[in-house]
């Protein structure tokens, strides 16, 4: 195994991870009024609403779908599903809501880019963290192209053996694991895990926010003047 192989999936994980704990917390505690997804809606609704609800549905099953596909053990679905039938269910799944998810995210992109008024409150970050998006979802539907080629889920596996050794902290095993698989998955891993670098630094933060706080607050009295 290589050095630079061990370095980019082996420790670089726990690197990204640690700057997006780290980060997030630092941006939470000093600066709170920036944790916001800064929707601009209000600024244009013309196609906002479709684009949106593409893009996050798509991405939310698409997520859904790594998490679930990369961290289930090869002995839990072998009882009821092929690691061949698995790979063929995600290719058809991801490739379908991976689509969805790239027509809402280029309607987004050119919205923000093409409108003077959102272009003008948009800051680096947010057309930065676009195009960074719109890199990796083209990359992962190319991993679906590049799976055509070898059915029999043997990659797949070897992905979720590298998730599932990172995540129970063995970060040669993990190494080792991504170390045969084609340049298209590692960039796309790559660029996954770069996401959590950029995390706190972006509106990204918003994935991990809920107005939960809203339950427990206390009632707002209004009198009226009498």
């Amino acid at each position: 195994m290589s050095s630079f192989n061990f370095l980019i999936f082996g420790v670089y994980p726990y690197v990204a991870l640690a700057v997006c704990l780290i980060g997030s917390w630092a941006r939470f505690d000093l600066s709170q009024y920036t944790w916001r997804a800064g929707s601009s809606q209000m600024l244009d609704s013309k196609n906002m609403r479709a684009a949106s609800n593409l893009f996050h549905i798509g991405i939310l099953f698409v997520l859904a779908g790594h998490f679930v596909g990369l961290l289930t053990p090869e002995f839990v679905y072998h009882s009821f599903i092929s690691s061949g039938a698995k790979q063929v269910l995600a290719m058809v799944s991801g490739g379908f809501f991976g689509i969805l998810c790239l027509i809402g995210l280029v309607m987004l992109i050119k919205r923000r880019l093409n409108n003077p008024r959102i272009r003008a409150t948009s800051n680096t970050s947010d057309i930065m963290i676009l195009f960074v998006l719109l890199v990796q979802l083209i990359l992962g539907l190319l991993t679906i192209v590049a799976s055509t080629q070898h059915l029999d889920g043997s990659v797949m596996v070897m992905l979720g053996n590298w998730a599932q050794s990172i995540v129970t902290f063995q970060p040669v095993k993990a190494a080792n694991a991504i170390e045969s698989v084609g340049v298209v998955y590692k960039l796309h891993v790559f660029l996954g895990v770069t996401l959590f670098v950029l995390f706190p630094f972006t509106r990204l933060v918003h994935i991990v926010s809920a107005p939960v706080w809203y339950l427990g607050r206390r009632y707002q009295i209004v009198r009226q003047k009498g």
